[in-house]
């Protein structure tokens, strides 16, 4: 299981670092076009929003996945080992189950909706769909971490 969770981790980062590059690129292009040729392009806005937002969503997966995400910690480090142990396994349930509910089934049912309706990005023209394809992809990816966490209990 070791194995697998360290190829889906370095799959996801070199993805992140892929969708970071093409923002800086694609933000470059719009600076580039803006200033020195006077007619800006007419995507790149548009695109960077996307990227951004998958670099956010699928960012929060990986994260979730090193378990480097924000935490208030000033309750567990009140607790004894125990009990700490038992609200840990608590809160990966709760994180687990929101990422089930929300972004797989939620996430699952806006592609869906929107792949059903026939809804496009302004400038660029793609499906919608694929913009909301993130929240199933990573919620599936965070389901996964917390499964593999709480079985390694």
């Amino acid at each position: 299981m070791n194995t697998i969770r360290q190829k889906i981790d370095l799959i996801l980062s070199r993805t992140l670092i892929i969708i970071m590059a093409l923002m800086v690129i694609n933000v470059l292009w719009q600076v580039f076009t803006r200033y020195l040729t006077g007619s800006p392009s007419s995507f790149t806005d548009e695109l960077s929003r996307y990227l951004m937002i998958w670099l956010g969503i699928l960012g929060a997966a990986y994260v979730s996945g090193k378990n480097m995400h924000v935490a208030i910690d000033y309750l567990p480090s009140k607790l004894k080992e125990k009990p700490r142990k038992r609200l840990a396994t608590f809160v990966h349930i709760i994180v687990l189950l929101f990422a089930l509910f929300a972004l797989v089934i939620g996430g699952l049912r806006l592609v869906y909706i929107s792949f059903t309706l026939g809804q496009t990005t302004p400038a660029l023209g793609m499906p919608l769909a694929v913009v909301y394809l993130v929240l199933p992809l990573s919620g599936l990816l965070i389901v996964y971490y917390k499964l593999a966490d709480l079985l390694k209990k």
